[in-house]
């Protein structure tokens, strides 16, 4: 049997698949604690319970895999061994060429989580098929990925897709990434509490409050959206995507998110031949990282 494996690193959880390349289908799921900040024989805690799971399904499968594609925060190295830049979080991972560390027969490809969640949109999620889609994932701050003319955008750096930081108010405080009147400080979880004056301090206890008739949340949440909505215009002028993608924990709101949004589009967007941009909610979730780092080992 010939396999391939995908795992997605995050901050609190790894989650991993393991893929039958014969009969394309998934044979293995599971996910583990990835003690961010935890070491063992001076490799990072995550760093090891990954090469202990690769092992320990080789074992079950009697045969190395053929491919191995991690997910990880942070800007991957142009070779696609590494991760070149993650500052403040999973201390270890700049630099780990994974191959080495895995001291596997397997080809190894890292790509950024972001990067990876479109792949795997693209490949088995809302957007199957599709060659020009952008993905925003909206929770605690804002991240993105874009798929052009078949072709996942990386850069110069490996930051392309990094919607959260364009900048839709130039006098606006600057971000973490010192970007003014960013995406993420417009409707991230991270300022909620700032946009509320204190009241809320996540978006969903805003949008429940916004259900229930409360005319400042309304307002609060109505004001978020329409800048979701300018930032998605900018990015469809930039990029002349098909379909956006809209993922993250921001995506649980459904129809409260999507009527408000496609008034605001109806009134910003450009339109040639009357064509409007398909705006789809997430299919693959959690798993969308996994999924995609899965694809990007197979096909890389």
């Amino acid at each position: 049997m010939r396999s391939a494996i995908g795992i997605d690193l995050g901050g609190t959880r790894i989650k991993a698949l393991a893929y039958n390349l014969d009969t394309e289908e998934e044979i293995k799921r599971t996910m583990l604690p990835t003690e961010d900040g935890q070491f063992f024989d001076e490799d990072p805690a995550w760093a090891n319970s990954i090469r202990e799971l690769i092992l320990e399904w080789e074992t079950h499968f009697g045969q190395s895999v053929d491919s191995i594609g991690i997910a990880s925060p942070g800007l991957t190295a142009k070779d696609q061994r590494s991760i070149a830049f993650m500052p403040g979080r999973l201390a270890g991972i700049e630099g780990l060429i994974w191959e080495d560390f895995l001291k596997t027969s397997a080809k190894v490809r890292i790509a950024n989580d972001a990067h990876a969640a479109l792949l795997g949109e693209t490949w088995k999620g809302t957007a199957k098929g599709s060659e020009n889609v952008i993905l925003l994932t909206i929770g605690t701050g804002v991240g993105g990925a874009a798929i052009s003319d078949g072709h996942l955008l990386r850069g110069h750096l490996g930051r392309a897709g990094h919607f959260g930081h364009i900048s839709l108010n130039p006098w606006g405080n600057p971000d973490i990434c010192g970007t003014p009147g960013s995406l993420e400080d417009a409707i991230g979880d991270c300022t909620v509490i700032n946009r509320s004056n204190g009241r809320f301090t996540r978006t969903k206890e805003l949008v429940d409050a916004h259900l229930a008739g409360d005319k400042e949340a309304s307002d609060i949440w109505l004001r978020s959206l329409q800048s979701l909505a300018a930032a998605i215009v900018s990015l469809i002028n930039s990029l002349d995507p098909e379909i956006v993608i809209l993922g993250g924990g921001i995506a649980n709101a459904r129809e409260t998110l999507l009527d408000p949004l496609h008034s605001f589009l109806d009134e910003m967007e450009w339109r040639p031949n009357s064509k409007r941009i398909e705006i789809r909610i997430a299919e693959l979730g959690e798993w969308a990282g996994a999924t995609g780092a899965l694809h990007h080992g197979m096909i890389s």
